[in-house]
């Protein structure tokens, strides 16, 4: 008998519609505003995915909503307030730039039929409601393209998580790439090292270069996770770009919670113990985040600035993200047409006369179709 319908689809399809590649991009997220109120629902979300916290589910949520979520968002606000501007979030600002950025040059490089969009794996725009907006506007070949260029099950792995969730309810699922990451991307390597050149030609070179990423609880790793691998060749072949050695550019992890192991050295006790070892100028980067966001705006420019002031030091500067710099925005655009190998909407010789054409010629037997019917 007749019920709910199990999928998810487009009603009365139109073959008006050209079918389109999609690209889309995919960020960590960002509270709606910087107050503990909008920040509970984020954190709460963020915290309660089981990729993110791999913990026993029901003591897990015991301990999430009967103290976490009791005690962090006010804190986490109080952070978050100390990097907002007038335009929002700096996070959700710079990936929407960056979208907007690689819109523009994927539209150069290729004459198909293709849409850049933006989502967040935690908050909104949500993955479902922009793979859903995408379907209804042609996309049928779609490329997930998170903006982690590290691999880690708690972040890309999340992703590839909410995207299957989605694909899999609806009933007409497009084509489906996805993209593991880009840690060792000749061109992404290549963006930050001319970033840190940029960033000395202007303001002087420090005496170390830190680089720091996020760092996942060290059982993780044992437990298979390549996410320590892949930043350890980032920060090498980095070195290599710049011509510096593990002494003159160490590397840390930092964003470490709670009292298990995290990944190891802790940015804040390096940049501590630098401070007391003579260090003066410090510059630190943050290769691992694609866009500046509160881990790097706040985290590591204000606060652990301020542990290295403390320890001694004299100043720690820090090296923005690529954002959405024209060398990012050319790295990912190379990125993506590697990947869409063999799609039409891709392909440098796509005739837009022909695809009308046949366009065309669709809607005219789905007319007589529907006449004959």
């Amino acid at each position: 008998m007749p019920g709910t319908p199990n999928y998810t689809g487009l009603a009365g399809h139109s073959h008006d519609i050209p079918a389109r590649a999609g690209v889309l991009l995919v960020n960590l997220g960002t509270p709606e505003a910087p107050t503990a109120a909008a920040v509970r629902p984020y954190l709460a979300q963020f915290l309660g995915d089981p990729r993110v916290i791999e913990y026993p589910r029901l003591l897990w949520k015991a301990i999430l909503h009967g103290v976490i979520l009791r005690v962090r968002p006010k804190r986490s606000a109080h952070a978050y307030s100390r990097i907002w501007t007038e335009q929002g979030s700096p996070l959700r600002v710079g990936s929407e730039a960056l979208a907007a950025a690689l819109q523009a040059e994927l539209a150069q490089r290729r004459p198909g039929p293709v849409r850049v969009e933006l989502a967040m794996r935690y908050g909104r725009p949500a993955v479902a409601d922009t793979i859903a907006r995408m379907q209804r506007e042609g996309v049928r070949r779609l490329l997930v393209l998170p903006l982690y260029p590290q691999y880690s099950a708690t972040s890309t792995g999340s992703v590839f998580d909410a995207v299957a969730d989605t694909v899999k309810g609806l009933r007409w699922p497009p084509e489906l790439r996805q993209i593991n990451d880009y840690h060792d991307d000749p061109a992404y390597i290549a963006a930050l090292a001319a970033s840190v050149r940029a960033h000395w030609d202007r303001h002087g070179r420090g005496e170390k270069l830190l680089m720091s990423f996020h760092g996942i609880p060290e059982r993780y790793l044992r437990a298979g996770d390549p996410y320590f691998c892949q930043c350890h060749a980032t920060a090498r072949l980095l070195r290599e770009a710049l011509g510096l050695t593990d002494e003159q550019a160490p590397m840390s992890f930092q964003s470490r919670v709670g009292r298990e192991r995290w990944l190891h050295p802790y940015t804040d006790e390096t940049v501590k113990a630098l401070g007391r070892d003579g260090v003066k100028r410090l510059d630190a980067i943050s290769p691992g985040f694609a866009v500046d966001c509160l881990e790097t705006l706040e985290e590591i420019a204000m606060q652990n600035a301020e542990f290295f002031r403390e320890a001694g030091g004299e100043s720690m500067r820090y090296i923005r993200c690529l954002n959405a710099d024209a060398s990012h925005v050319d790295a990912l655009a190379a990125l993506v047409l590697r990947h869409t190998q063999g799609w039409p909407e891709f392909s440098p010789g796509y005739d837009a006369a022909a695809a009308a054409t046949a366009l065309a010629a669709a809607r005219e037997r789905a007319r007589r179709a529907s006449q004959g019917a």
